[in-house]
């Protein structure tokens, strides 16, 4: 038997590697490198490693010759819903879903080369958008959601030239893929029997990005960054089947053929970010260290899912009505410097959600407002390695829902779910960095 892995196959197992749930609201991920200690404020201006890729790419002029950084971050959020009044079919049924969250894994590599004393060049591979919910059945909106997850891999070559001692400048494109998968059931209202509706698309698309460091002081840094949106032409299919009765495999087989299982595709416009950082030794012990960042969420309105093959061919297989609005998030961070070997980190951030209002709020994305905690340790064990590790609670406030998804028909009748999430985020990082 051959062991060798096919080309075809490295950006499926490189997709699966980079998959997680958002730590940022809506789906973002910022668990792109060093910084969680900080809560990521300053991320565009302090340039310590080759992680900059991401945030600025104009921070490798900052850098040693050639540096590489790699990391992991574990992300566990918590969505744990009560129902309030909850109705499928006309009627109350029951199922909580228990706690939609699970552990996910975000990990990034980095590397930057000096060409000359100015010029650099350099490539990132992370993960900039995911999103996991699961819930556990039954539960009583299984018709909306059962389990959605979203998957990206973003390569990013950039470079970055020193202009002079005060201003670098910094450019890259974007290879980025997507890939989702969502859940739900259909068939569950009155006394038809159970059918999972299966939906998985996919596409691959480019961007860029942009960056400037200005280095005002030797103890002042001020960095400014834009990445673009990225437009997703994805297509797939929706697979029915059945419960695994005789009716329920009965009824798929009658949605099959009735249209219900078809080729599909839709757009997407994830969002672009706009940063601005700044950085301010005030000793030789304490660092202050700050962030204002925007996201373009109302580049994402209503999510229309076309069918594109089978008697029904050119109408709507779904539509997901976010209604997604702009964002801003705000980011405080300090540094103690222990020892020379050893610095301790602090941070505080306040990241607004897209989400309107409880009547725009999906089953599959219970985001809501949060609150950052972080605290971290960075250490030098010599000139040339640095291990970074940090902690994160996110605080959510709780989460209102008012779903109406009804209809008159009762096979496109997703029900109405109303209730509270009980939500909260847990992160776990770690980040090394070595020059040579």
């Amino acid at each position: 038997m051959s062991h060798k892995i096919s080309m075809k196959m490295i950006p499926a197992l490189l997709l699966a590697a980079l998959s997680g749930t958002a730590g940022a609201s809506g789906f973002q991920l910022l668990e792109q490198g060093s910084g969680l200690g900080n809560a990521y404020a300053g991320s565009a201006a302090k340039a310590n490693d080759a992680s900059t890729i991401f945030w600025n790419p104009a921070g490798m002029t900052q850098l040693q010759a050639r540096e590489v950084s790699g990391g992991l971050t574990a992300v566990r959020p918590s969505f744990k819903f009560d129902n309030n009044g909850s109705q499928v079919g006309g009627f109350n049924t029951a199922g909580d879903g228990g706690d939609a969250g699970s552990w996910a894994f975000v990990p990034n590599a980095y590397i930057s080369w000096a060409l000359n004393k100015d010029l650099y060049v350099g490539l990132g591979i992370g993960a900039p958008f995911g999103n996991a919910t699961k819930y556990d059945k039954p539960w009583i909106g299984s018709a909306q959601s059962d389990e959605f997850d979203i998957k990206t891999m973003n390569i990013n070559p950039s470079m970055a030239y020193r202009v002079n001692d005060m201003v670098s400048l910094g450019a890259g494109v974007s290879w980025q893929k997507i890939e989702a998968d969502y859940y739900r059931q259909v068939g569950i209202l009155g006394n038809l029997p159970r059918v999972e509706s299966h939906m998985s698309i996919s596409d691959d698309a480019w961007g860029w990005n942009l960056g400037a460091l200005f280095t005002l002081s030797p103890t002042t840094k001020v960095g400014v960054s834009y990445r673009s949106t990225i437009q997703y032409h994805t297509d797939g299919k929706v697979k029915l089947s059945g419960d695994g009765t005789a009716a329920g495999n009965a009824t798929a087989n009658a949605l099959r053929a009735a249209g219900g299982q078809s080729d599909v595709k839709a757009d997407l416009e994830v969002p672009d970010t706009f940063i601005v950082s700044v950085t301010q030794k005030l000793s030789d012990r304490w660092e202050m260290l700050g962030d204002i960042s925007w996201t373009g969420w109302s580049s994402i309105k209503n999510v229309d899912i076309i069918r594109t093959s089978g008697p029904l061919t050119g109408g709507t297989a779904q539509v997901l009505e976010a209604d997604f609005q702009d964002t801003y998030r705000v980011a405080l961070g300090a540094n103690y410097a222990y020892s020379d070997a050893l610095k301790f980190m602090f941070g505080l951030a306040y990241d607004q959600t897209p989400v309107k209002k409880a009547s725009t709020r999906l089953t599959s994305l219970p985001d809501n407002d949060r609150t950052w905690f972080t605290f971290g340790a960075q250490w030098k064990p010599a000139r040339e390695q640095t291990l970074e590790l940090g902690a994160a609670y996110l605080y959510i406030p709780k989460t209102k829902i008012n779903q109406d998804e009804t209809s008159l028909n009762p096979l496109t009748n997703r029900g109405w779910v109303i209730g509270d999430y009980n939500s909260s985020v847990w992160i776990l990082g770690a980040q090394y960095s070595l020059a040579f």
